[in-house]
């Protein structure tokens, strides 16, 4: 396997790892995924969440990650 590689993920159901993006330390503190910066960001806006808001954010959580 090559170093850029991804890992594939293994047997029945395995999730991929989460993409992950590397941010500068003055930006973020704290590793966040990107479910949860929308939700923070439409919340500052006034908007409600709502029960397909937490399954969404869930669903991009796993998808990618902001980190330092």
């Amino acid at each position: 396997m090559n170093r850029n590689e991804a890992p594939k993920p293994q047997g029945k159901g395995a999730q991929p790892p989460p993409h992950r993006v590397r941010l500068p330390g003055f930006l973020i503190d704290e590793e966040i995924g990107l479910g949860d910066a929308i939700k923070r960001a439409t919340y500052a806006m006034g908007i409600k969440p709502c029960g397909g808001c937490e399954k969404r954010a869930a669903a991009l959580n796993r998808w990618m990650h902001f980190s330092r």
